[in-house]
């Protein structure tokens, strides 16, 4: 009975294809369910999210990360990198954990849902940690969906410039596309293009994390899956694939993210959570 249910939620899950819905959905299965320690979910959750991981490195290239809209790269860069670390700063000033902290900046300097889930098996992070990071994140997405088309109005800002700050000020990529489409094709266009440059900061953030995150006694070591995500990178930037292969990539990837986030999610201790 467990297995029918598990299988049907998990396809519900890719459905509505969102980060934080596949997680809170494994979540209400662990509710309802008691999860055996043997179940898939738990014996392969972690396997498939660094799987999706790989495949990300896919569908990302070193030359689109060096190349892209390079008018923008170094603005797009230092915002990265400060509001990375305004976050880190922020969250030790209020006493959040480590991994945490490191979670949600990831996901706000970067791209939400997505860099959540490709670090976090990287620095190690527990499901109660997952679940907290991308609730943050998804309310705050939600919030700014909502808000910044009437910001942008209030202020009178023109198409590009309302796209240029939904790109950097938003973090899930389909909330950037979600809030400028409510102003134009234009907004679009621009707040995509960013929206690119910025995602593809997760290279060396999912490397650096695993480093610095590492077992010290390895040495310099890196997780078997980092060093395959770094390899997919490298072999997608010499190849150049085509379009087709490259929606290939991202269809599996996101298949992967979103099965691996929901697997965590019938992790979570419940009773952790109450108390």
């Amino acid at each position: 009975m467990l297995y029918i249910v598990s299988f049907f939620t998990l396809a519900f899950s890719l459905l509505i294809n969102n980060a934080a819905a596949s997680l809170f959905l494994g979540i209400f299965l662990a509710i309802f369910f008691k999860i055996p320690e043997k179940f898939y979910t738990k014996k392969y959750g972690s396997k498939i999210l660094q799987t999706g991981i790989v495949f990300l490195g896919g569908s990302l290239s070193i030359d689109s990360f060096l190349e892209i809209n390079s008018a923008y790269f170094i603005y797009i860069s230092l915002f990265v990198i400060t509001a990375f670390a305004l976050v880190l700063i922020a969250g030790r000033l209020l006493g959040v954990s480590e991994k945490l902290t490191y979670l949600l900046g990831s996901g706000t300097a970067i791209c939400g849902g997505t860099a959540i889930a490709a670090v976090g098996p990287a620095i190690k992070a527990k499901p109660e940690e997952f679940t907290t990071a991308i609730a943050i994140i998804f309310l705050l997405n939600a919030i700014a969906v909502l808000l910044f088309p009437i910001l942008g109005d209030f202020f009178n800002l023109s198409e590009r410039e309302f796209g240029a700050w939904v790109a950097l000020a938003i973090h899930d990529t389909a909330s950037v596309v979600g809030a400028a489409s409510m102003m134009g094709e234009e907004a679009i266009e621009v707040a995509a293009t960013l929206k690119v440059t910025r995602t593809l900061w997760i290279i060396p953030l999912v490397i650096g994390s695993a480093w610095f995150f590492r077992n010290k006694s390895s040495g310099f070591g890196l997780p078997l899956f980092v060093v395959f995500f770094l390899f997919a990178t490298i072999l997608n930037s010499l190849t150049n694939p085509s379009i087709e292969v490259s929606g290939i990539l991202k269809l599996i990837n996101e298949i992967c993210l979103l099965t691996g986030l929901f697997c965590i999610g019938t992790q979570i201790n419940i009773k952790a959570i109450n108390t």
